[in-house]
């Protein structure tokens, strides 16, 4: 049968939108934490919407974000109202509106539509499955189930909480009725098709077929009340239907000629013609795809050429009575398919958690803030209380009966005895544990995952400690620069601010001793993998590699003087191994309560009745002690009481067993009774080495649960000491330009006795803006060739004497010198043939010398020349 005998649904497509702009609107409304505080769940909701919105191809991983998404929707419908501001817009996948979208404000609509999606991509997982042989049948018919079953569950459980007077016309109760009972029909047909090819008898094919004919028959008369399932869809499903009953009518007469009915044989045959020509009535107006009216043609000629030879050999041989149809006896049926609504869409509340299917779920902490850190407080006490004290307790104890065990070679000895050929049960067991896990490729992948871990958070702290060694060598290099008594501020290390250097590099020490701690304990664990890597290997590999490790005994019988010293250890040991059973039972049972243990209801509640009775004080955590302590006794005291009687319960099988295993060990040398030690050491190390890999499998997940939690510490270190060191050096810059000033106690604004005020139109410039700037200089004329400059002579700044005057020099090409307030302006003076200024002191005036140019005193009156 090809694909195109059995239909699919087609994806409903929706357009992208922020969910999480309005989520983070409607927080900031009605609740009085800030949205930010959800900015991760904000995101992941946006991108799980996304990812299922954008499924619209027949492939299995798009399941599990199918799956996903509308768990979270499930979730959030209890944390929002249905109306929370988001118009989701949604296009019909069935009907003749597919074109016009529907946009509704409502969460329930939202998840509806999600799940149809799911049920469409079952279906049309199925038809894209290889259905040419058993498996595949199969598999098509397990996703066609699970499409009924989503189809089922929206209408039993989603659509009564949509709230919407008219639900979309291709998801009403009349819609997904007659879908649920098409996929069915199909996956029963699925079945139909297996027993065909698998040869089973003609009755149980028929007792198939005939249930697959009443299943499309129940899906034409739901979607005869759809306004959406097209008329072809109507026209294939009754075809089908007919097709069915035919074929169910065929395989009958076939039952009946084996067992030599030949009347009826020939009755159930003109049914079966009947029921063909019926369905191929369907195929007039051209709705019907080809595959589905060649299956009839054929099914048509194959029940008439049955019909004449019958008929030919009842009237001519037989000569039985045909009876007519209301006297044939109404075939039975065999129902194969069920509506299995998986298990994701019935209770996706299971499948919330850190390492579960769906992930944490989100916008838990959805609460008043005080509520919020009450909540934190009370897990970690909760889960401080269950593990450290409790769990961690109870493994410590069995960890030392181990020791003891493998101390007194149990059960290696006895195993040696009793099963001197062969491999004994328990290591069998144990062996088929490892093989399952695959153990060693799960060690060597944890191993791998942890070295992950630690070298993505090693590359992180290394990150922010170069950037606290860069600023320290930078700050050191200025300080070295300016000088201990010009530098002031503290060293880096030694930033006694919040969140600086000293409380930095201090931070910066204990993660190095993390680092330190937990790589040798890193080493420890693979010495111990190590250790037993080669024993390991041997339980992880087949019997008979198993069976040539351990050598038999050359005794196969056990003397009868030590069968009561045996009977004796066995019973203790078994009892052992119950006391470890009942102990592991009880480990997981905890665990398992602890993870129940919701106290957020509770706490809200108690929260209510505090602002009850203290309706003018503010809720701080602090008011919940109490409660915590009353919920922790009442329910986790009796565990912490029950421990010192297993304690006492161990220490007396431990005595037990070492008695026995005395008694055993010196019956053993009174008859002289040796064994096979080496078939003993042998046992007792495939034994050691099953117990070490349940331990270093402990010591991998603590392993990584540790460097993801120094991940968080290492990602707030390397952000802290990047602010840190940012600050630091706008600080130092800062600093730096403080010091490049020059000090105003270094300079004397004081007019010399030799000089007169300066003109009134002449303006000082302001000290601010004077000590910003380098000191000027006269204008100087380019020199004359052949005679190089003389440099200025300019006093220090750094000199503390009153600044002087600068000396008259010589004439030469050219001058510079030191501006004084109470020199005015002076210009260099002109060359040979220049002219020069007003005369300056010493000078005649309008004279020069013959050698160079001349230096005056600037009379505003007679403008400004150069030369």
């Amino acid at each position: 049968m090809t694909t195109n005998n059995v239909l699919s649904l087609p994806f409903r497509k929706s357009v992208q939108l922020s969910l999480s702009s309005s989520i983070r609107q409607y927080i900031s409304k009605k609740y009085d934490q800030h949205p930010d505080m959800f900015r991760h769940d904000l995101e992941v909701i946006d991108s799980l919407r996304r990812d299922a919105v954008n499924t619209r191809e027949p492939h299995s991983t798009g399941i599990n974000k199918l799956h996903t998404y509308a768990g979270q929707l499930v979730w959030m419908s209890g944390k929002f109202p249905i109306d929370i501001g988001v118009d989701f817009t949604w296009y019909p996948a069935l009907g003749y509106h597919t074109e016009h979208p529907l946009v509704q404000n409502n969460l329930q609509y939202e998840l509806l539509n999600v799940l149809y999606n799911l049920a469409a991509l079952y279906s049309q997982l199925a038809i894209s499955s290889n259905r040419s042989d058993t498996e595949g049948l199969k598999t098509a018919a397990s996703f066609f189930s699970q499409a009924a079953g989503v189809l089922a569950h929206m209408k039993k459980e989603v659509l009564p909480q949509l709230r919407m007077a008219n639900p979309p016309d291709d998801m009403d109760e009349a819609t997904l009725e007659a879908l649920t009972q098409l996929f069915l029909a199909q996956s029963q047909e699925c079945f139909w098709q297996k027993a065909v090819m698998d040869q089973y008898k003609d009755a149980s094919i028929a007792k198939l077929a005939a249930r697959v004919s009443d299943l499309y028959n129940l899906a034409v008369e739901s979607a005869l009340h759809s306004e959406a399932i097209s008329s072809a869809w109507i026209h294939h499903m009754s075809a089908k239907h007919h097709h069915f009953a035919a074929a169910a009518q065929y395989r009958a007469a076939c039952d009946c000629l084996e067992k030599k009915r030949y009347g009826e044989e020939v009755a159930r045959l003109k049914d079966a013609v009947n029921c063909v020509i019926e369905g191929l009535k369907e195929c007039r107006g051209g709705y019907i795809s080809k595959a589905v009216v060649d299956d009839l043609h054929s099914l048509k000629k194959r029940v008439e050429e049955d019909l004449k030879r019958a008929e030919k050999d009842n009237d001519v041989i037989y000569l039985q009575i045909v009876p007519p149809k209301p006297e044939l006896k109404i075939l039975e049926r065999a129902n194969m398919a069920v509506a299995r609504v998986p298990p994701q869409v019935a209770k996706p509340y299971e499948y919330f958690g850190d390492h579960a299917e769906f992930g944490p779920a989100l916008f838990t902490k959805l609460v008043p803030f005080s509520v919020h850190v009450a909540v934190s407080i009370y897990e970690e006490r909760r889960d401080r209380l269950v593990n450290n004290n409790i769990i961690a307790e109870l493994e410590t104890m069995t960890d030392r009966l181990h020791e003891i065990l493998s101390s007194l070679n149990l059960p290696g000895s006895l195993q040696a005895l009793e099963k001197p050929l062969g491999l004994p049960g328990t290591l069998v067991q144990h062996a088929e544990e490892i093989r399952q896990a695959d153990a060693l490729n799960r060690l060597q992948r944890g191993f791998a995952d942890v070295e992950k871990l630690c070298a993505s958070d090693k590359a992180v702290f290394e990150e922010g400690k170069a950037l606290l060694a860069a600023e320290e060598e930078e700050d050191h290099a200025l300080r070295l620069k300016y000088g201990t008594q010009r530098w002031p501020r503290p060293e880096s290390r030694a930033d006694p601010s919040h969140d600086g250097g000293a409380k930095l590099w201090n931070q910066a020490g204990d993660i190095d001793g993390y680092f330190a701690s937990s790589t040798s304990s890193d080493a420890v664990v693979r010495e111990k993998f190590a250790a037993v890597k080669e024993t390991l290997a041997i339980l992880a590999g087949p019997d008979r590699s198993m069976m040539d490790y351990i050598p038999n005994s050359r005794k196969t019988e056990i003397p009868e003087l030590l069968k009561p010293a045996i009977g004796r250890l066995r019973g203790v040991y078994n009892d052992v191994l119950r006391l470890e059973s009942r102990r592991r039972k009880r480990i997981e049972s905890l665990r398992a309560r602890s993870r129940a243990d919701d106290i957020k209801g509770d706490i809200m509640a108690e929260a209510a009745r505090l602002e009850r009775t203290y309706p003018n004080t503010p809720i701080v955590p602090a008011h919940f002690e109490d409660f915590f302590d009353k919920r922790l006794d009442s329910l986790y005291e009796s565990e912490l009481e029950a421990l010192e009687k297993e304690q006492a319960d161990q220490e007396k099988i431990v005595s037990e067993i070492q008695r026995a295993n005395r008694d055993f060990e010196s019956q053993k040398k009174v008859i002289g009774e040796s064994g096979s030690r080496e078939r003993e050491k042998a046992l007792q190390r495939l034994d050691n080495a099953y117990y070490k890999y349940k331990e270093i499998v402990s010591n991998v997940e603590v392993g990584r649960k540790f460097y993801n939690d120094l991940s968080r510490i290492v990602e707030q270190f390397r952000t802290q000491a990047r602010n840190w060191v940012n600050e630091r050096r706008q600080e130092a810059r800062m600093l730096e330009d403080e010091l490049s000033m020059p000090p105003l106690a270094s300079l004397s604004m004081r007019p010399s006795q030799a000089q007169s005020p300066p003109p009134q139109a002449y303006q000082s410039p302001a000290p601010s803006s004077y000590y910003m700037q380098s000191p000027p200089r006269q204008p100087v004329r380019p020199p004359v060739p052949h005679s190089p400059p003389v440099e200025a002579q300019i006093q220090s700044w750094a000199d503390n004497v009153p600044q002087q005057q600068p000396r008259p020099m010589p004439p030469i090409a050219s001058m510079q010198g030191s501006w004084m307030p109470d020199m005015g302006i002076q210009f260099s003076g002109g060359g040979a043939g220049g002219s020069g200024g007003s005369a300056g002191p010493g000078q005649q005036p309008g004279g020069a010398t013959p050698s160079g140019p001349v230096r005056g005193t600037w009379d505003p009156s007679s403008g400004i020349r150069f030369g």
